[in-house]
């Protein structure tokens, strides 16, 4: 569910229509709803009501520090993958205490501001990096908490580029060897070992992958407590995906997801922390577009639009499916007819969808990319020197504008051209 619905015949975020937030701000933009925000995090931590738990919200979904502070502020957790994301958490207000650090690639200077500004725990990838985060922390006479990530080799079903689980992955160690590398952590002074963590892929549909792994991760914590170790949390990652074509099967409800978690670790007596990201934001957020122009091709029309590819890449880089829709409700029965829908980007790949079909439409009209919350702001990029898009959020009535398109002043004035120039 989103707050995205027509009223009028006008599509609204919430109840402000949005034709005037682009007559405002401009196109293209991004838009984001603060209820559908809330119920979507509401939703999570309810279904796990009277375990022992912490939903962490996975950053790397929509990082914009208004989100970051609405979620931050009904008491979710961050997960970060970042030195970038943890400052931009700790900015938003939220306490070192409920920040999870994954990443296979963490540096030491990421590792050092975390240590020292706080954090619930580091999720370490690798034996080197567990040695090396030893080290510095005995350095700054601390005890670094650790969750090992493993990987369970369970194969998530999901597009080969987000998947994360199995064994030909880069994430974790593997769970062959997990015994032997907490072993190795239980020696270490600088290392407070609290826990496992694993993570198998992101948009993942069907519940029977997690179940796989989330049971490896069961008996391999027995295993370690029988071996003397403290097991006390376990980090279960996220992952779990959204429909983003309307009419297609529905994934699970989180509901069912935390019923899942009760049946295959419930009786572990763990301190429970998920890590959803594309539930909590894919649908809270639009991608509003204006057609430039319809051009009459070979066979085929293309509707050409003002966002491209730099905008919104998950077309071109994941072959994703985005909703498109008018923001003028199209007329009942009205006859529609295939398009394909791109952007103004110097390449063919900056193709958003093919032969969608579509009411009629002209220069000027305002499309809607639904699903477009998540991975959509956060991957974009100034190719062709296109600046950055907008980002609005809406609560109620109101809107604002929380982060703002940069001039082309601004955008050019960042370079600096050498004195021999």
């Amino acid at each position: 569910m989103d707050h995205f619905l027509y009223r009028d015949d006008i599509l609204h975020g919430e109840d402000v229509p949005v034709p005037g937030i682009a007559a405002s701000v401009g196109t293209p933009f991004y838009l984001y709803s603060e209820a559908t925000f809330r119920r979507h995090f509401r939703l999570f931590d309810e279904a796990l009501a009277g375990m022992d738990h912490l939903v962490c919200y996975a950053v790397k979904a929509n990082s914009n520090q208004a989100i970051l502070k609405l979620l931050g502020d009904m008491g979710a957790g961050m997960d970060v993958v970042s030195g970038g994301e943890y400052a931009r958490v700790r900015a938003a207000g939220v306490p070192g205490e409920r920040i999870v650090f994954s990443g296979v690639g963490k540096t030491r200077e990421e590792m050092r501001a975390a240590l020292a500004g706080g954090v619930r725990q580091f999720n370490v990838e690798s034996e080197p990096e567990l040695e090396e985060l030893n080290g510095l922390a005995v350095s700054m006479g601390l005890r670094a908490p650790v969750a090992i990530r493993v990987n369970p080799d369970v194969d998530a079903r999901t597009h080969a580029k987000i998947s994360t689980g199995k064994a030909e992955n880069k994430f974790g160690i593997p769970i062959s060897r997990a015994r032997g590398v907490y072993a190795r952590a239980g020696t270490m002074a600088g290392i407070d070992i609290t826990g496992i963590d694993v993570h198998i892929g992101s948009q993942i549909t069907d519940l029977g992958p997690f179940r796989r792994a989330y049971l490896k991760v069961g008996d391999l914590a027995r295993q370690l407590r029988a071996d003397g170790h403290d097991i006390r949390r376990l980090d279960l990652g996220g992952g779990l995906g959204i429909p983003y074509a309307r009419g297609n099967e529905a994934p699970p409800l989180p509901t069912e997801y935390g019923a899942m978690i009760r049946e295959t670790v419930g009786d572990l007596g763990c301190e429970v922390v998920i890590e959803p990201g594309r539930l909590i934001a894919g649908n809270a957020g639009i991608l509003v577009a204006r057609v430039i122009r319809v051009k009459e091709g070979e066979g085929r029309k293309f509707l050409i639009v003002d966002a491209g590819m730099n905008d919104l890449v998950r077309p071109a880089m994941y072959e994703a499916h985005h909703d498109i829709v008018p923001v003028a409700q199209p007329v009942p029965g009205e006859k529609q007819e295939p398009f394909d829908v791109v952007g103004p980007v110097c390449e063919t790949g900056d193709t958003f969808a093919r032969e969608r079909f579509l009411p009629p439409l002209q220069a000027g009209d305002l499309l809607a990319f639904r699903s477009a919350g998540a991975y959509g702001a956060v991957m974009a990029s100034e190719y062709n020197a296109r600046p950055l898009i907008p980002e609005v959020l809406v609560s109620g009535d109101q809107f604002a504008v929380i982060r703002a398109r940069p001039s082309y002043d601004e955008m050019v004035n960042r370079d600096r051209i050498p004195e021999w120039l």
